[in-house]
């Protein structure tokens, strides 16, 4: 997965590729690091390196999941992160106001929670389900208001970038 990133005002190009504990992070098609990842619950990471060892902390900022601060033992670092995949499709949602809005996977990962049924009726920013990537739970958000008239997921199912999760009329 090929994300953008900008750490403490620094561009960075990020290429993640996540096995079943080990996660490898490409920066700017050059400089690569490997290392284990735990989750310990509640935003709360271990990170082994080698052999060290770094306890990590993950808070979502106000502007939402794409801005972060991540603590790594006592600094702090604030991170936004976009999705140039999701980008480019960014020209479409302009549409959401009227007709449907589709809610998308932002990248590879696990259904963990569906909060809504199909029929539910949502304002814009309710959340409809949770997707779990890179040890990091995501929660789906309505872009706007309306009825959930599809749900393409269940808890447990496994999600590509750009699924269509559910839809919002």
């Amino acid at each position: 997965m090929k994300l953008n990133a900008q750490i403490c005002g620094e561009e960075v190009e990020l290429a993640i590729k996540q096995g079943a504990e080990r996660v490898t992070a490409v920066f700017d098609g050059g400089r690569s690091l490997e290392v284990v990842v735990r989750g310990l619950g509640d935003g709360e990471y271990l990170i082994l390196d080698g052999f060290r060892t770094y306890h990590c902390r993950v808070e979502t900022s106000p502007g939402g999941l794409s801005n972060l601060t991540v603590f790594v033992q006592n600094r702090s670092y604030e991170v936004q992160i976009s999705d140039p995949k999701r980008l480019r499709s960014s020209e479409g949602e302009r549409g959401h106001a009227q007709g449907e809005a589709r809610i998308l996977a932002p990248m590879p990962g696990k259904v963990v929670r569906v909060l809504l049924s199909v029929g539910a009726q949502v304002e814009a920013g309710t959340g409809i389900l949770v997707v779990e990537a890179m040890k990091m739970q995501n929660e789906m958000k309505s872009p706007r208001a309306g009825t959930v008239t599809q749900l393409s997921a269940k808890p447990g199912d496994t999600v590509n970038a750009g699924d269509v999760l559910a839809v919002i009329e």
